[in-house]
């Protein structure tokens, strides 16, 4: 099976001719994995690099005393697992599947052949790890300036512009996520969550129900940031 449409509208390889999408979908392999299921912990060895085919990807990091703080939820298209196959260090963080998830996989050897062969790979390599510099940053930023309700803001609008898909209503509907998940991204209690949640569905802001968030009023959430 090709994957070169898939890889074609990822950043890190959309600028590859169609020859060598063919050629790097040849190295990938797929593994499936079931809800809840560990793709890799914090600490272990990075032997490869994952793209999301089906599913969705929590990218985390728990304490000893069992915490966890949710960094990223990835969709279709989106890659993860770089960081470890550059340096050689162990994995910074956790990977797991929130449902059922299949997985391509590009295994550290032939990820360094493909990349050493082809520059303009390491180019794109170097935007999605500027991107991630970025997204650090904006959490720093976040936790710093921002009160809870323009952190949930922020959540929303980020998930509604990489996973959001339009809602018959014209509205933005995003993926199924609990209050603590999004607690988690945000950094703030469920509670606070909770209330800012209702806060925006009284005013028209989201529709929320049975854990499906619908945006309504995108502009609204961009003033609540700004």
């Amino acid at each position: 099976m090709s994957y070169s449409q898939l890889l074609a509208h990822i950043p890190m390889f959309e600028h590859l001719a169609n020859e060598e999408l063919e050629t790097l979908s040849g190295l990938l392999q797929q593994r499936p994995y079931k809800k809840g299921e560990i793709i890799f912990h914090q600490g272990d060895v990075g032997t490869a690099l994952f793209i999301v085919r089906r599913g969705e990807v929590a990218i985390r990091l728990s304490s000893s005393e069992g915490k966890e703080v949710i960094l990223a939820l990835l969709g279709r298209g989106e890659s993860f697992g770089e960081l470890a196959l550059l340096d050689g260090e162990p994995r910074s963080t956790d990977a797991v599947a929130r449902e059922e998830t299949h997985l391509l996989i590009l295994h550290q050897n032939d990820f360094r052949r493909f990349l050493s062969e082809r520059p303009q790979v390491a180019m794109g390599l170097l935007a999605v790890l500027s991107r991630m510099v970025r997204r650090v940053t904006q959490l720093v930023h976040d936790a710093a300036f921002l009160d809870a309700r323009a952190r949930l803001a922020r959540v929303l609008l980020d998930l509604a512009e990489r996973q959001g898909q339009p809602a018959p209503n014209g509205g933005i509907v995003i993926p199924k996520i609990t209050q603590a998940e999004l607690a988690s991204l945000c950094g703030v209690t469920r509670e606070s969550v909770n209330k800012w949640l209702r806060y925006y569905a009284r005013a028209g802001v989201i529709s929320y129900e049975n854990g499906q968030i619908t945006i309504l009023d995108i502009e609204r959430l961009r003033r609540d940031v700004d």
